[in-house]
């Protein structure tokens, strides 16, 4: 008799072909050749050149990249004296020309085989869970607290960066902080300097961060913040922001006196002082945030100044959400430079790359004897084969379709998102078991009716975990988000797609 495929199972497989290509993407593009770059430092020859993180370098002076010793032998061997040398870097979409004496500042990395992101557990690196010294922050405050110590972080030139609000069920807000690469002392040194922001005329001080000098900043109001205009530029487009800054008395009084005796430069874009508004935070200078100074303003006591700037892109959308971020985070710098409170690191945790590559070995391996220890248990209970392998199969798919899932919601998977994967198979296999029993019982009832009275014992335990499961979203200040999640994913793709398709498989079995 000829197997049909229900509309159950074609759902499944479906499913299945979305969720594989969500994983691994295009297959063309698993035989890509060369390095990713995984950070570059701003502000260097590479970065002014044009080199961008995640591009893909394919050669270097004409000799083919495959591979990170490909590129440190390149690397190594090229920069030995002082003198500058051309280097051609060819990446997938440009060529870039550097006359340098160093290498270049950036780091690589090989080409990802799969969209699977892994978290802190298994890349390595450092997290912290921090709340403020002796104050209780509201939900807004941590969020703005998150904002501050993200541009903080990111001025220091850190990669693979996490700053998230968590909370745990008793109401307390945290803030958690994860650093692929770093050190627990890296991590304690940023968090401990609570930072300074200053603003400056030459070398002169102008305003501080904070309302010691900053009476308020325009923001969420259309009236005094937002992008002005948008419009095509060279081979791009350009995107330009504005939004009013509100100076103390003193602050503006200090303006005045600074800038009374600074010349003008008139230009076809307007009459500028010749000297701009420089921006310093932890005595660092961040050079893309300088400003002109408009002529109106010199010698004025004026308490409300305008701050405008500007995002570009390669289409007007890209152009306008890098303006918008660009205002945000000058927004944010100018709110608060300095941390508003003095922080508290509640726990900390490191593990080692190699640790976590050892351990993905180590869960693979389990996962086998695993598998293999089920088929064998469940063909000698059932002494079918067929059913065997559809439930092993089963199994198999729903781990595909919750990789799938993340992939595309480009969730971290971490070790309790790892536990929640291993409770997702345990639960299924028993689900399963429930429709296979209930398929060969003896009672005087159709194969259908059994397989519905499978699904009301399915649907009970269903609920019932996705009760129990849900507060852990919460729970240990989000610690066990991984865990809730993956677990939640992975139950609800079994009772709606892979229960009802192993349950179809089933009957035309037993029929």
């Amino acid at each position: 008799m000829k197997f049909k495929f229900t509309w159950k199972i074609w759902l499944l497989i479906i499913l299945l072909v979305f969720s594989l290509l969500s994983i691994f993407g295009n297959p063309l593009d698993l035989n890509k050749k060369g390095v990713v770059i995984k950070s570059i430092e701003k502000n260097s020859t590479a970065f002014e050149q044009g080199l961008r993180q995640g591009q893909i370098i394919t050669s270097i002076d004409g000799e083919t990249i495959n591979s990170i010793e490909d590129f440190s032998k390149i690397i190594s061997t090229k920069f030995i004296s002082e003198e500058k040398i051309k280097t051609i870097i060819q990446t997938e979409d440009s060529e870039v020309i550097l006359f340098t004496n160093s290498a270049p500042k950036i780091i690589v990395s090989e080409i990802p085989k799969t969209n699977i992101k892994l978290g802190l557990d298994l890349a390595g690196g450092s997290r912290a869970l921090i709340k403020a010294q002796d104050y209780d922050l509201s939900s807004g405050e941590v969020r703005d607290l998150v904002d501050v110590v993200s541009n903080r972080l990111n001025v220091y030139g850190l990669t693979d960066l996490k700053v998230l609000p968590v909370s745990d069920l008793s109401g307390d807000n945290f803030m958690l902080i994860e650093i692929a690469g770093a050190t627990p002392n890296d991590l304690k040194e940023l968090i401990s300097q609570q930072g300074k922001f200053e603003a400056k005329i030459g070398n002169e001080t102008v305003f501080t961060g904070g309302d010691k000098d900053i009476s308020s900043i325009c923001r969420n109001d259309a009236t005094c913040a937002g992008i002005r205009s948008c419009g095509a530029s060279g081979s791009g487009y350009v995107c330009q922001f504005e939004f009013v800054v509100y100076l103390s008395q003193a602050a503006a009084e200090r303006h005045a006196e600074i800038t009374k005796d600074i010349a003008v430069n008139v230009t076809s874009s307007g009459n500028y002082l010749e000297k701009k508004l420089d921006f310093y935070l932890d005595d660092k200078f961040l050079e893309e945030e300088s400003l002109f100074i408009s002529e109106n303003l010199k010698g004025r006591v004026t308490t409300q100044i305008s701050v405008s700037g500007s995002g570009s892109g390669s289409t007007n959308d890209e152009a306008y959400n890098d303006a918008k971020q660009s205002m945000h985070k000058l927004q944010t710098i100018l709110i608060t430079g300095s941390l508003p409170y003095k922080l508290e690191i509640i726990k900390i945790d490191t593990i080692s790359p190699l640790l976590g590559t050892e351990f993905l070995k180590s869960i693979f391996l389990v996962a086998i004897v695993s598998f293999s220890a089920v088929a064998i248990i469940i063909f000698i209970r059932y002494k079918k084969i067929k059913s065997s392998l559809a439930l092993l199969l089963t199994s198999i798919s729903e781990i595909i379709i919750i990789l799938g899932v993340a992939s595309f919601i480009r969730w971290n998977l971490d070790l309790p998102s790892i536990a929640g994967i291993l409770a997702t198979i345990g639960t299924g296999i028993d689900q399963q078991i429930i429709i296979l029993d209930e398929a060969r019982q003896k009672v005087a009832l159709a194969i259908k009716q059994k397989l519905k009275r499978a699904f009301a014992i399915i649907l009970g335990a269903y609920f019932t975990a996705l009760v129990a499961l849900l507060p852990l979203i919460w729970a240990g200040a989000g610690l066990l988000k991984g865990f809730a999640i993956t677990t939640i994913i992975g139950i609800t793709a079994g009772v709606l797609i892979t229960r009802p398709a192993f349950a179809d498989i089933i009957r035309k079995i037993e029929e």
